[in-house]
């Protein structure tokens, strides 16, 4: 079973799992673990001892020191304790696979990230540094380094820097998961404290706030902190801890940290001030403090921890099952899953047509308005005009006029006019396979499955056209067909009537006779022209959308992509795979989460394990 110790070390492998991710500070839609975890941030005013204090606890020289403002970028420093004997390392996230030995690089490279983002300049960035040391003496932390909280800006520095600062400072430590240590110098007025001010404002009972006095070695002769130290001063929840720095001339001779911390201890066993506290003071004293108060916070925080991490296991779940699962390397799977995908489109694209979706009532409004409007506007009235008839007759008498009936007449009035319907034909045969190409595109986009494969959805779409392309030619031959056998053969029975029409309205035969040539019969010729072809109009609005649904949209159900399973078949393994090639962000993402859903379980199991006797 592990212990709490073992804990605060899950919690810190969590936290540097999440920066790899790049769930810090991120967008993620998913809750951010690490916003739940505790840290630690170490808040101070321009050098108040900020970076010897976190020397200390490290137990090693390795933060750039200098004048002025020294820390320009949050620095995010994870201390792993590791067994004894093992050598000390440190890894950058930004140079993740590089393990520095030698503190001083990690001087010069934590300088160098710096400047590579704010240049050498006195500017701040709220882009955080990452860096892990793995060490047998430390305990496990995670300690956010802020830049020092000033009140001027000096030259070479915006105006802002002072609130710019601080707002950097207020983000971190506003937090409720974020423990304080609020770093003064003991040689200054408590009162006049910028880490006390800004960790009062964020939280006021002092909860969260761990004071830490520096430099108690250069307070004036005959004065001492015991005030601020036992809480006269300025109490906290928390008790104040004292701490004595290695002084400029220790740094200049590098003197190293064991000899430091050995002096400290001998500073306060042997101060007359400070000797009755010296158990409760010290770097070291007040790393052990740290770690036993997460300890306490992470105990408690546990059960939420616990939750958000199976909410967001279960989340991460839907979402690989949203994005899919990576696509099989073998050629009968990757086949197998092309074929799938396929089938997926072609559902959804009958579901369209049958009703299920929306679509195949454009194809219905197209032989219920369209055709027939397009028919009713045909130009009848002009080209049976009385001037017309006269005119297509006496040209089809030619020198010898007719004698009983204009037969040739009639067929050249009956053949020109017909010819009108092959402009509706065509036009519903154009819209239908327009709604056909609209309903695949829709049909492709809505085929969730198809979404990670950009190059299958092209090559779908393109065989799906091309075969309604066919369908659409073979429709055009069919309808224009059924105009042709209209001309080709008239209906007799029709005509055989005329006569005998003319008698019924009491005409005189002689009588008509005589007026064979006279504006009347050109009349009546025309009406009996006109009758005829809306008969023909009549049975073309039922047969043309017979045969459009026959040729385009039936065929459509049929064989819409019987082409591409045979050029399918035909397919190298290379060429399966290129079909199949996904789209990056996809791939990306679902390698995001794949990476959190592992993190998330295993943080869960570890967690699982922990003794909590």
């Amino acid at each position: 079973m592990a212990t709490m110790e073992g804990l605060i070390g899950l919690v810190n492998r969590i936290q540097r799992a999440c920066t790899v991710l790049g769930d810090y500070g991120g967008d993620s839609a998913l809750p951010t673990l690490w916003e739940s975890l505790p840290s630690v941030a170490v808040v101070g005013g321009q050098s108040s001892g900020k970076s010897s204090v976190l020397e200390s606890i490290v137990g090693r020289d390795f933060l750039p020191r200098g004048s002025g403002i020294v820390t320009r970028r949050p620095l995010v420093l994870q201390l792993h304790k590791t067994e004894q004997g093992m050598q000390e390392y440190a890894e950058f996230l930004h140079m993740e696979k590089k393990r520095f030995t030698d503190f001083s690089v990690i001087r010069k490279e934590i300088q160098d990230e710096t400047d590579r983002i704010t240049g050498r300049s006195k500017q701040i960035s709220h882009v955080p540094i990452h860096l892990s040391i793995y060490s047998p003496n430390v305990v496990n932390l995670t300690l956010i380094d802020l830049p020092g909280l000033t009140k001027v800006a000096v030259e070479g520095q915006p105006e802002s820097i002072v609130q710019d600062i601080e707002n950097m400072v207020r983000s971190f430590i506003e937090k409720p998961n974020c423990i304080i240590l609020a770093i003064t110098p003991a040689n200054q007025d408590i009162a006049t404290s910028d880490a006390i001010r800004i960790a009062r404002q964020v939280d006021p009972a002092g909860e969260r706030t761990f004071g830490v006095l520096t430099k108690l070695d250069l307070m004036d002769k005959g004065t001492n902190a015991l005030d601020v130290l036992e809480g006269r001063s300025y109490r906290l929840q928390h008790p104040w801890v004292g701490i004595v720095n290695r002084s400029q001339v220790d740094i200049n001779k590098n003197v190293d940290m064991i000899a430091a911390r050995r002096r400290e201890r001998e500073f306060f066993s042997s101060s007359p001030d400070y000797g009755n506290l010296a158990s409760k003071m010290g770097s070291e004293y007040l790393a052990k403090l740290l770690s036993k108060h997460l300890e306490s916070v992470i105990k408690a925080r546990i059960p939420g921890i616990a939750s958000l991490i199976n909410k967001s296991i279960g989340e991460l779940e839907a979402e690989l099952d949203y994005l899919g699962r990576p696509v099989a390397i073998d050629a009968g799977a990757q086949l197998y899953t092309i074929l799938e995908l396929c089938r997926a489109f072609d559902r959804i694209f009958k579901e369209h047509l049958d009703g299920g979706r929306p679509g195949g009532d454009r194809i219905f409004a197209v032989f219920d308005h369209q055709l027939p409007v397009a028919l009713k506007r045909l130009p009848f009235d002009r080209h049976l005009s009385l001037q017309n008839v006269r005119k297509v007759v006496s040209e089809a008498d030619g020198y010898q006029p007719h004698l009983i009936a204009p037969e040739q007449g009639y067929r050249r009035l009956i053949d020109s006019s017909l010819n009108y319907f092959r402009g509706p034909s065509e036009a519903s045969v154009d819209a239908v396979h327009f709604i056909l190409k609209e309903i695949v595109r829709r049909s492709i986009a809505e085929t969730q499955e198809l979404k990670r494969f950009p190059t299958l959805q092209a090559e779908l779409a393109a065989a799906a056209n091309e075969a309604l392309e066919r369908f659409r030619e073979d429709s055009k031959k069919t309808t224009l067909r059924l105009v042709d056998m209209e001309s080709s053969y008239l209906t007799v029975d029709f005509f055989r009537k005329l006569p005998q029409q003319v008698e019924k309205v009491g005409g005189n035969p002689s009588a008509a006779s005589d007026d064979r040539y006279a504006e009347g019969h050109f009349h009546r010729i025309g009406s009996n022209v006109s009758s005829y072809v809306g008969m023909v109009s009549e049975t073309l609005k039922n047969s043309i959308p017979k045969a459009v649904v026959h040729c385009q949209v039936r065929e459509a159900k049929r064989s819409l992509l019987n082409d591409f399973y045979i050029q399918l078949g035909k397919k190298e393994v290379r060429q399966l795979a290129q079909l199949l090639g996904e789209n990056p962000e996809v791939m990306e993402r679902r390698q995001q989460c794949a990476k959190r859903l592992e993190l998330y379980k295993s943080a869960r199991d570890e967690i699982d394990s922990v003794s909590w006797s």
